[in-house]
């Protein structure tokens, strides 16, 4: 096995404020503008229970990774704790999940950017897939460019977002008051099996929506980038937290009381557009055009954040010999890892192909509920003296998860059980042909 630690490091750039945004940014994006609407139309207006149950899972494991981070602040995330404090298949198995999961969120949000741009300016859904392959290609390149250059694009970007939203709710207040009621009701939505109960489809809908708070994690991931660490990163993840919440639950009342549920979901399906074809049941002068810009940032912002983000532990595997060792390699300014840059990219570019937005939602959100499982197993393992929080945070956030995760469709959790089982193959193969070759 290798140092982790030895090797040239990474610059540290990222004050509290920067670190908040990049979460926001990672957060901000796919999850409110697009899985809104694939969770309700699992779930009817029961979405909007699916996403405070979500909140509570992700504000668990917010703390854990917070803690963790604080006390390791490497590149990597869970695969760099995992290593630490459980063992090297663990470690490698939440990077694996990590590179599945991100990559497949990564591909939903170039598709999400591309719907929101085609409705925006009327053009063929034929272009859907293009438009989305350039996104990645062009996010890619400001990636490329270094940590400073990104962080003040994904600022820009996050600040627009977020402006469109707070219009989107403000200006959906009065056509909620009028009609709210009636597209809340009946809140829990019949499940597809009539041998399943309503609360299948919630828990099914709190699966999908808990990715859509999964950026957070950005931070810790970026934790050999962060300024003073230990206070940096808990500070950002909880502050991240606290803000994505209050949002989701403000836009997802205001777009089911607008079409409904069942408006929403037909949306999912049909242009991954759904909070704009709300907007456009809204009276609010120029809502639409807003709501359109801000998704179309949004999605950039997330795009742009992950692409980060899987460099960084793919980065990490890298240094451990878990991937090829060029993925280790950082330029002359240390300021981004350029081959696993552009590994990621090329990866992301491949699963944007597929097209089809539910499919790559739900492999996320089963590939990562079991990273983040295996996130509040490492943070179990820290001594008293480590701890930030109590332990009922970790416990928590792993039983969220591990019941969350088989609440998808039988056969994504089968595909993803069956990549874990390719991954650590890989992984023993890997380190076999490192410790040769050392």
């Amino acid at each position: 096995m290798r140092d982790e630690s030895s090797g040239p490091r990474l610059t540290r750039a990222l004050g509290v404020g920067g670190a908040t945004m990049m979460g926001l940014g990672s957060i901000v994006g796919t999850g409110v503008f697009v899985s809104v609407g694939i969770a309700a139309g699992i779930a009817g207006p029961a979405v909007i229970l699916a996403i405070a149950l979500a909140a509570m899972v992700a504000t668990c494991n917010a703390f854990s990774s917070a803690q963790l981070a604080a006390n390791h602040p490497v590149s990597g995330g869970t695969y760099a704790y995992g290593y630490k404090y459980l063992r090297p298949s663990l470690g490698f198995t939440a990077g694996w999940m990590f590179l599945c999961a991100k990559s497949a969120s990564a591909a939903t949000a170039a598709l999400g950017f591309a719907g929101y741009l085609l409705l925006l300016v009327g053009g063929d859904a034929t272009w859907l897939v293009p438009l989305a392959v350039l996104g990645v290609v062009v996010l890619t390149a400001v990636v490329l460019s270094g940590i400073r250059r990104s962080n003040w694009t994904n600022i820009a970007i996050v600040s627009i977002t977020l402006a469109g939203l707070a219009y989107f709710v403000v200006g959906g207040l009065p056509n909620l008051f009028a009609t709210g009621a009636d597209n809340l009701a009946p809140f829990f939505a019949s499940p597809e099996s009539p041998d399943a109960s309503p609360w299948s489809t919630v828990f099914h809908a709190t699966a999908l929506m808990f990715v859509a708070y999964t950026g957070y994690g950005r931070i810790a991931t970026l934790g050999e980038e962060v300024q003073d660490p230990a206070v940096t990163i808990p500070r950002a993840i909880v502050l991240t937290v606290i803000v994505v919440s209050g949002l989701y639950m403000a836009v997802s009342v205001v777009a089911v009381g607008a079409i409904g549920a069942d408006g929403l979901g037909a949306a999912a399906e049909g242009d991954a557009a759904p909070l704009q074809v709300a907007a456009q049941a809204l009276t609010a002068p120029g809502i639409g055009f807003v709501v359109s810009v801000a998704a179309i940032t949004a999605m950039l912002g997330v795009l742009l954040n992950l692409i980060l983000g899987l460099s960084r532990v793919m980065l990490a595997m890298g240094r451990q010999g878990d991937m090829p060792g060029a993925t280790a390699t950082l330029n002359a300014a240390r300021t981004t890892p350029v081959v696993a840059v552009i590994v990621t990219g090329g990866l992301i570019l491949g699963l944007t192909l597929i097209g089809d937005v539910r499919t790559t939602w739900s492999f996320s959100a089963f590939t990562v509920l079991i990273y983040y499982a295996l996130t509040n197993l490492s943070a179990l393992q820290l001594s008293a003296e480590e701890r930030l929080y109590h332990p009922i945070f970790p416990i928590g956030g792993l039983i969220g998860c591990l019941f969350l995760a088989f609440w998808v469709e039988p056969v994504i959790w089968g595909t993803g059980l069956a990549l874990i089982a390719i991954g650590l193959v890989w992984h023993v193969v890997a380190q076999r042909l490192a410790t040769r070759s050392a």
